[in-house]
């Protein structure tokens, strides 16, 4: 099924600003709300079922013979019909 982007930001932005972002994440997601996402006039709002699959990528990207770039991502996801997507696994 290809991918279709419902939101996308991508912003510079300091280390506390970007804790404090995560922090009401973590904030709406121990209260059981809905998570909004807002940039630049756009939005979405998602509900994160009580155990979504959680998924933590460490990589480095580039070219070969150039320079790399590296990143952490963290991802949640579950399926939208709302089928229990089965056990948390982290690997």
């Amino acid at each position: 099924m290809p991918e279709e982007v419902l939101f996308k930001s991508e912003q510079r932005m300091s280390r506390e600003e970007i804790a404090s972002y995560l922090q009401t994440v973590v904030d709406k997601l121990n209260a059981g709300d809905a998570v909004t996402l807002q940039a630049d006039g756009d939005s979405v709002t998602l509900a994160p079922p009580p155990q979504p699959t959680f998924e933590v990528k460490a990589e480095r990207e580039g070219p070969t013979n150039g320079p790399k770039e590296l990143s952490i991502e963290f991802e949640l996801k579950w399926p939208e019909d709302g089928e229990d997507g089965g056990e948390l696994e982290i690997g």
